[in-house]
């Protein structure tokens, strides 16, 4: 059945979550180890707010397409834009990365320990493997102190290495809207070498026009164990995205008009993207390096991209990027005094060389002169440290620090407009503390503060006055305030898990639009308190309900430029209740049924709250069955069906749109179904 463990530290935010499934008479759950601290710890000793979804969770029933299909049941976590393939998702952690237009901001995302979030702090999502992904975990809350440039918290994927699941298995599906995926898994172990190979590829024509995605992607590892302690892995990304169309965002008369239709310029300009990005990785590891364990990590990626934005003017834009880095990690448990202490000493570097160029573009589409040439350069080095001092055998005491400075640099190798270069360095601590009681071995309460920073990204370095580098923005900074309990009863099979959180953020980055493009300023302070509950119940042996709810406030706490003033106003993009249900049935032989509800609260679209977006109801099916075909084969076949009720809502706000085009429809009832063979 499908799992989803969490772990919570908050002061602004709760959160209950099936921390493992229940079986018939268990009277304890299995230990569940949570890494993306990265410090490794047990579950109940974790005082931070992480969730876990394995294998089965990411996998039953859905596409594997899109993370929202299995993020959507973390608390705390909001996802927009699955639809709009060249934008990509827009995801949320307790309101952090709601602000960004396309791509993440304010989230590190790591695959495989590889940082897919680049020094200047900004993601792009469209390589993750979700066929091969084994594991994701889920950091709520600022996590700078673990990971540096993130304000808003750490999504963290782990994929298959061959060692666990040997095997090869087909799958192909369909689906509305001209959806077709194929793909490929094949991976096991001989001797020392252990293998997995995933391919996949992925083509959809789209609910509305200009919205197809043609992509094609391979994740594989290899590994090889060096004796009993020691391991190399080497780690090769490829992905090749040769269309994804952008159908751009209406305004409210052209949502009446036609929810499926484009808007104007995306069809003139042809707007959308093309990427071509490769990604090599090799990782060491050595379990008995004195008495301690050492990681070693190092990785070199190379991304070609070009799109069409879909407006008149300098809108055809495109950079072909080199990005490196490496890391290494150490850790050790003493004892300090009479006291256990288990820690992680480390230091990581990274360095993103960007050769950008910008277009003109006219009313037909005809692309004209080169408007901007540069070269964008950032440079991250971070030290951290972070223990966990056994204080008692129920009370642990936590504590992180790390030190990071990030450079930024713009060569404007285009001089019509005059010399557009600048440079900015920023210098950081980042600090952590917690505390865990186990006050019994299934139940357990903790409390937590941290601080976290989050730098302009280059495209929010964009100066609306001419072009070139706006250096009058800062970074902005947060303090985080959790406190949480979680536990499992075992005479009703009952997990829980609670948090309260409160984050304040100062020189909070906003976006604003200026004709068609999207500018950034610092815009005061923000205030985000929130309750996160969620509940898994196992009460019978094939029956099971999670649920999860999301109660928050998101507000500018001091809002003022030179003629608006927003102070007490919602930060936009933001709902404030979710609410997520799932009844599952399992049965034998892979059979199993899910129905799922999903409540999205109402937003506001701009920062003086004017325009507001209702709320609305989702409900969601899948189910699926499985036979044996042979020894070792087995045949699945599943089907799903998305919007059962054919409820209009949208997939995405865009935030203080110019010219009222805020809203991207989503699309109605749509059905996918596939099958696969393994053996």
């Amino acid at each position: 059945m499908k799992r989803l463990t969490t772990t919570s530290v908050c002061l602004a935010g709760c959160l209950l979550t099936p921390p493992a499934l229940a079986q018939p008479n268990d009277t304890e759950l299995a230990t569940v180890e949570v890494t993306a601290p990265r410090l490794a710890r047990e579950l109940y000793a974790t005082p931070a707010a992480v969730s876990t979804l394995e294998s089965d969770a990411i996998a039953q029933g859905q596409q594997r397409v899109r993370l929202d299909e299995s993020l959507v049941r973390v608390p705390g976590v909001f996802l927009q834009n699955r639809d709009n393939f060249a934008q990509g998702q827009r995801i949320s952690i307790r309101g952090f990365g709601a602000r960004a237009p396309f791509g993440v901001r304010g989230i590190t995302f790591m695959v495989d320990g590889i940082p897919y979030t680049l020094p200047d702090g900004q993601a792009q999502l469209d390589a993750i493997d979700l066929d091969s992904a084994e594991r994701i975990e889920v950091i709520r809350g600022p996590s700078s102190v673990l990971y540096g440039n993130a304000a808003g918290g750490v999504i963290d994927v782990t994929t298959a290495d061959g060692r666990d699941n040997p095997g090869t298995s087909l799958r192909a599906e369909t689906g509305s809207d001209g959806y077709r995926k194929t793909s490929l898994q094949t991976g096991g172990s001989q001797g020392d070498w252990s293998h997995h190979v995933s391919l996949s590829a992925l083509n959809v024509d789209g609910y509305r026009e200009q919205s197809s995605t043609e992509k094609y992607l391979l994740n594989a590892k290899l590994r090889r164990e060096l004796g009993s302690e020691r391991a190399l892995t080497a780690i090769v990304n490829l992905l090749d995205n040769p269309r994804s169309e952008d159908p751009g965002a209406l305004n409210a008369e052209e949502v009446a008009e036609g929810r499926d239709q484009a808007a104007p310029n995306s069809l003139a300009l042809d707007a959308g993207q093309n990427v071509d990005q490769q990604l090599l990785g090799l990782q060491y590891e050595d379990l008995a390096a004195g008495p301690g364990e050492l990681y070693l990590k190092g990785f070199i990626s190379q991304r070609d991209f070009e799109q069409q934005l879909p407006y008149v003017g300098d809108s055809r834009i495109g950079y072909q990027r080199d990005y490196l880095g490496a890391s290494a990690e150490y850790h050790h448990e003493v004892t300090l005094g009479d006291l256990p202490l288990s820690y992680i000493a480390g230091v990581e570097v990274a360095r993103q060389d960007d050769e950008r160029f910008r277009k003109d573009v006219n009313p037909q589409g005809v692309v004209g002169e080169q408007l901007a040439e540069e070269t964008q350069t950032a440079t991250s080095t971070g030290a951290f440290v972070q223990g966990d001092l056994a204080m008692t055998e129920k009370l642990t005491l936590s504590l992180g620090a790390r030190f990071d400075q990030v450079d930024l640099e713009v060569d404007d190798r285009y001089q019509d407009d005059g010399d557009q270069s600048g440079d900015r360095r920023f210098n950081e601590w980042s600090g952590s503390a917690g505390l865990s009681y186990r006050y019994r071995p299934q139940h357990q309460v903790y409390v937590n503060t941290g601080t976290a920073f989050e730098t302009p990204t280059f495209s929010e370095f964009a100066n609306p006055e001419g072009g070139g580098f706006n250096a009058a923005i800062e970074p902005q900074k947060a303090w985080n305030r959790e406190v949480g309990a979680r536990g499992y009863l075992a005479p009703l099979a009952l997990d829980y898990d609670l948090t309260l959180f409160s984050v304040r953020v100062r020189d909070e980055l906003v976006p604003y639009d200026e004709g068609d493009r999207t500018f950034y300023q610092n815009a005061g302070d923000t205030d985000r308190d929130g309750i996160e509950l969620a509940l898994g119940w196992q009460f019978a042996d094939q029956w099971r309900l999670d649920s999860a709810l999301t109660l928050a406030r998101y507000e500018f706490d001091r809002f003022a430029t030179p003629t608006e003033r927003f102070g007490g106003n919602r930060i936009p993009g933001l709902p404030e209740q979710t609410w997520v249900n799932q009844l599952t049935w399992e049965g034998r032989d892979d059979r199993f049924a899910t129905l799922e509800t999903q409540y999205t609260g109402d937003m506001v679209a701009d920062n003086a709250n004017e325009t507001e977006v209702d709320d609305y109801w989702l409900l969601n099916l899948r189910a699926g069955n499985g036979w044996r075909l042979g020894e070792d084969t087995r045949l699945n076949a599943y089907v799903g069906v998305r919007n059962l009720l054919d409820e209009e809502h949208y997939a995405n706000v865009r935030l203080n749109a110019g010219f009222g085009r805020y809203y991207e429809p989503a699309p109605g009832r749509s059905v996918y179904g596939g099958v696969e063979v393994s053996f």
